[in-house]
C-alpha cells in the first residue's frame, strides 16, 4: 500500500457503516439520559432529606413526629442507595454495549478493508480505486490541481506463467507490486486492476514527475529459483480534464493503454518496454 498514514477507506455510504453509526448514537443517547436522570433523582432525594431534617429540627421535641421524620429520612436514603445500584447496573450494561459495538466496528472495517484489497499483492483492488478516483476527481475540480492516472500492463505475462509456472507468475506480480509501492509518493495510490494490469493514481502530479516515477520502475528482474525473469511492461497515462466524470477519465486511460500496446508512440501515450 502506498502510505499507512492515509485513511485506507474513505467515508462512504455503506449501509453497514450507517447502521453502526446509528447504534453508536443510540448508546450515547442512552448513556447521556442515564447520567442526567441519575443526577436529577439524586439531587431530588437529597433535597428531600435536607428538607425533612430541617423540618425535624423546627418541630421541637415531639418524639412521635421526630420518629416518623427519621423513618422518612432513612427511607429516602435507602431509595438513594437503590437508585445508585440501578445506575451502576445501567452503566455496566452501557459499557458492555460499547465493547460489543467496538468489536463490531473492528470486524466491519477489517472485512471492508479486505474486500478492497488484492490478497496476492497487498495493493488495493479496482473497487477501491474507483472510490478513491471519484474523491480525487472531486478534489481536482475544487482546487484545479492536476490529477494523473498511470496504467501499467505487464508484457508477456502469460508466457511467464507457461514457462516458469503459475507460482513464478505470482512472484512476478508480488515483486512488481512491491516496486510500485516503493517508487510512488505518499499521496499516490497503487492498485492492481486486473490479473497483470496495474494503476497508479497520481494527485497533483505533472507529466515530468510521472516520467520520473516510470524511470524508477525499471529495470526489474525477479529471481525464481536461480533464474532471472526480466519484467517488462507497457505504460499509458492520462491527465484529468475538468468536467470529466471519473468513469470516463478511467475509460480514457484504459483506451490509451490498449492503444499503447499496438503503437510505438503517440502524443499522449508513454509506451515503455524496459
Amino acid at each position: 500500500m502506498s502510505d499507512p498514514n492515509i485513511d485506507p477507506i474513505p467515508p462512504s455510504l455503506d449501509p453497514g457503516e450507517q447502521v453502526l453509526a446509528e447504534e453508536s448514537s443510540r448508546i450515547d443517547e442512552q448513556d447521556s439520559w442515564v447520567r442526567k436522570y441519575s443526577i436529577f433523582v439524586s439531587l431530588l432525594l437529597t433535597s428531600a432529606i435536607i428538607a425533612l431534617a430541617f423540618l425535624a429540627l423546627r418541630q421541637g421535641t415531639e418524639t412521635s413526629f421526630k420518629i416518623r421524620l427519621t423513618e422518612a429520612i432513612f427511607g429516602l436514603i435507602a431509595l438513594i442507595i437503590l437508585f445508585n445500584v440501578y445506575t451502576v447496573r445501567q452503566e455496566i450494561l452501557i459499557k458492555r454495549l460499547r465493547s460489543q459495538l467496538a468489536e463490531k466496528h473492528s470486524q466491519f472495517y477489517t472485512l471492508r478493508n479486505l474486500s478492497m484489497m488484492d490478497s496476492l499483492t497487498g495493493l488495493y483492488n479496482r473497487r477501491f480505486a474507483e472510490q478513491r478516483l471519484a474523491a480525487e476527481v472531486a478534489r481536482s475540480e475544487r482546487n484545479g490541481q492536476p490529477l494523473g492516472v498511470l496504467l501499467l500492463d505487464l508484457s508477456n505475462f502469460k508466457q511467464i506463467n507457461e514457462t516458469y509456472t503459475r507460482a513464478a507468475g505470482d512472484q512476478v506480480l508480488q515483486d512488481f507490486a512491491a516496486r510500485l509501492t516503493r517508487v510512488i509518493r505518499g499521496s499516490d495510490l497503487a492498485v492492481r486492476l486486473e490479473a497483470d494490469e496495474f494503476l497508479i493514481l497520481l494527485p497533483e502530479c505533472t507529466a515530468d514527475q510521472l516520467k520520473r516515477v516510470l524511470g524508477r520502475l525499471s529495470p526489474l528482474e525477479v529471481d525464481w529459483h536461480g533464474q532471472k525473469i526480466p519484467v517488462t511492461f507497457t505504460a499509458a497515462w492520462k491527465q484529468y480534464e475538468l468536467g470529466e466524470r471519473p468513469e470516463d477519465f478511467l475509460a480514457r486511460a484504459e483506451l490509451a493503454l490498449t492503444a499503447a500496446k499496438h503503437t510505438i508512440k503517440s502524443p499522449h501515450v508513454e509506451t515503455l518496454t524496459l
